[in-house]
């Protein structure tokens, strides 16, 4: 009876999660929790060993301990505990609990469920918040920047918001173009659009960037010559269709890609970064602690005579994590992200069933998404979107169970 307890708990707040995390941070994190706990307690009970054996674990032991580790340079010793050691266990967990227990096709299609429900969502209350002023989850308004409005929705901002959206909306897309079929399909499509509509009312040129990269080689992969062709012609066409500010702020930019993608104030930040780096190159200044570090390692004048803050983030999930946990960290961080997609594209050559392949390129994707997102954003620090990143990791690797390669782990 408790095992089945257990396994109800876990099985409905893996659905839930992605759907709960769409709404606010405290539903999540409790159904994170959740999940964990009874996890771990199934497993005493099984005796079985508490982590099971996956084709990260040998670098995501080491990156727990380099994150250890690092509290020797840390400056706050509490905040290192608790938001970096602390917070990376957490993560850590919900991966294992997502790729162990992911039971079935089933449950794969109830979780793009929620995740569809928790796309559209966010981008209907996002559209609500531009035409009234503010979101109906959390009363938020939008941001007004350029002469531009940005839909926030439930987030704190606008790119906080296009994160979430582009690390899930691959999914979404890839499973309704390359799977769905029959009357239901135009429901996925209904979906799909108010989602695409969801990334574009962020305006976030990370999020954007990011929807069109994993789309296009989600494309290439599956030889959809229409989809390539439409991508390439939005290419042409998106400098001419592009609202008059935003055409403006590119000619302020000097139309130089790195500028217009990243600001001159994160350009700013990624100088004083380096300096962090330079000074602690080995283990870092600490988990946890860039942003009280940061205005230790400003450089005057800034660049460009820009201001920045003095407590912030880096805006780049790879500087700011060589920042705090050094070099080493980084390092051990892409040799996690090899093997990842080394397995999970093993995975997806492996599949036959048209669902679970779909599936699995698509959870590819929005995992390249979430990176390519993080090459001007430090969404792997930010506890609401960075719960996503784990979970899409534990969800790609759970379709092992599928293919004959589930001896390997």
């Amino acid at each position: 009876m408790t095992l089945k307890i257990l396994d109800f708990l876990i099985y409905w707040f893996l659905i839930l999660l992605p759907f709960l995390s769409a709404i606010a941070p405290a539903p999540a994190n409790v159904a994170m929790g959740v999940s964990i706990v009874a996890f771990l307690v199934k497993r005493i009970i099984k005796k079985q060993l508490l982590l099971p054996r996956t084709a990260i674990n040998w670098p995501l032991l080491f990156l727990f301990l380099i994150t250890c580790i690092s509290i020797v340079n840390s400056i706050d010793i509490a905040d290192t505990l608790r938001g970096g050691i602390g917070r990376l266990a957490h993560f850590a967990l919900l991966f294992f609990v997502v790729k162990e227990e992911i039971k079935d096709k089933k449950h794969l299609q109830r979780i793009l469920v929620a995740i569809t429900m928790g796309i559209c969502l966010t981008t209907v209350d996002g559209i609500w918040q531009i035409f009234t002023g503010f979101d109906f989850i959390r009363k938020y308004e939008p941001m007004r920047i350029i002469g531009v409005v940005r839909a926030t929705a439930s987030f704190k901002d606008p790119n906080t918001f296009g994160i979430f959206l582009a690390s899930l909306f691959p999914l979404l897309w890839g499973v309704t173009r390359y799977y769905q079929k029959g009357r239901g399909r135009m429901f996925w499509w209904a979906g799909t659009l108010v989602g695409l509509i969801g990334v574009a009312a962020t305006y976030s040129r990370p999020a954007l960037l990011a929807v069109f990269i994993a789309v296009m080689i989600m494309a290439i992969v599956r030889n959809d010559k229409i989809i390539i062709t439409v991508l390439a012609v939005v290419m042409v066409i998106a400098p001419f269709i592009a609202p008059k500010s935003v055409k403006d702020w590119a000619r302020e930019a000097e139309y130089n890609p790195i500028i217009f993608m990243c600001n001159l104030d994160r350009i700013a930040i990624y100088r004083h970064t380096f300096n962090m780096i330079k000074a602690h190159p080995v283990i870092g200044v600490g988990a946890n602690t860039y942003m009280d570090n940061y205005k230790d390692y400003k450089e005057f004048p800034e660049y460009r005579n820009v201001v920045t803050s003095d407590y912030l983030y880096a805006h780049n999930n790879f500087l700011h994590m060589a920042a705090e946990i050094g070099l080493v960290g980084l390092g051990i961080f892409i040799w996690l992200l090899a093997l990842f997609f080394r397995k999970a594209w093993s995975i997806y050559k492996k599949l036959d069933d048209r669902f679970l392949k779909a599936a699995s390129l698509s959870l590819f994707l929005c995992i390249i998404s979430f990176l390519v997102n993080g090459l001007t954003e430090s969404s792997l620090y930010s506890s609401r979107v960075a719960i996503i990143f784990w979970y899409l990791l534990g969800a790609t690797l759970s379709l092992t169970k599928f293919t004959d390669a589930a001896a390997e782990d």
